[in-house]
């Protein structure tokens, strides 16, 4: 007697359009059509404090380390917060080339975006585009979340994927300690409450953006640069809404609840660790 095969799923058996339409998306599209082509660089011995103030004035989370022929390195604004803040070492002091880091994840301008997603979370950082050792361009989480596909997969709700722990700050935390806080748990945001309520979030971006490049007060209070009213979204909302929410709000993270409660909170990363799956 022959072996008996299982039977195909209606779904393999008739894929929808929608699943052809997407198998047709992730396998045309490629990190040359979302990757930024304008790439800040900076200098291996300028100071930290001037990474800071490029990185919050042109708003971008990263610089890359110029090199000779090639690149030499990134630095990032976790770079800034677990390797200077967390560590009370002075920005003003410390070179670019001290806390760089030298190893660059790489990936080709024709690479597709399933192949982009896997890379950024098996890595954990963002990708330089290279054309040989030519660098052509960089690609952050948020650049792969503007192409994830409305409606074209299943990816499954962001319960799955959001962080349950919040960290949580007073308004009237200074924001040394805020900063630090972040750098040592590596951690990009804190909410904010007030009145026993979520308020507003503290992010890495408004670090730099509202702090070190508007030489905002880092003994002042948190509230002072943080951003309120929150974005938010529903439990059980789809990773592509979230994503969607994410880049018509301009956002890199999204406190869900469920009812009036805090229940976890998503970010760019994760949305791209859903793509990656």
């Amino acid at each position: 007697m022959g072996a008996w095969i299982m039977p195909k799923t209606l779904r393999e058996e008739f894929p929808s359009v929608l699943d052809v339409a997407y198998n047709d998306f992730k396998n045309n599209t490629h990190v040359v059509d979302i990757m930024s082509q304008k790439v800040m660089m900076i200098g291996a011995e300028r100071f930290i404090i001037d990474a800071a103030r490029l990185m919050g004035k042109y708003h971008v989370g990263s610089l890359v380390v110029e090199g000779e022929d090639r690149p030499k390195g990134i630095i990032t604004e976790r770079d800034l917060l677990t390797r200077v803040i967390a560590a009370d070492k002075d920005p003003k002091k410390i070179r670019v080339s001290t806390i760089m880091s030298p190893r660059l994840i790489t990936i080709r301008p024709l690479a597709t975006l399933r192949e982009a997603a896997r890379t950024m979370i098996k890595e954990k950082g963002r990708l330089v585009v290279m054309e040989g050792r030519t660098l052509v361009g960089i690609v952050t989480s948020s650049d792969l979340i503007k192409a994830i596909p409305m409606g074209l997969e299943p990816f499954g709700t962001v319960n799955r994927y959001m962080t349950k722990q919040v960290a949580i700050s007073s308004p009237f935390e200074r924001v040394i300690d805020v900063a630090k806080r972040m750098g040592k748990e590596r951690i990009g945001s804190v909410i904010v409450k007030k009145n026993g309520k979520p308020w507003g979030i503290f992010t890495e971006r408004d670090l730099l953006t509202k702090v070190i490049y508007d030489k905002g007060n880092l003994e002042g209070d948190v509230e002072a640069y943080s951003s309120s009213p929150l974005i938010t979204i529903k439990i059980g909302y789809s990773v592509d809404k979230a994503a969607k929410v994410m880049v018509d709000k301009h956002v890199r993270r999204l406190p869900v609840f469920d009812g009036e409660r805090l229940a976890g909170i998503i970010t760019a990363r994760d949305l791209v660790e859903a793509y990656a799956l």
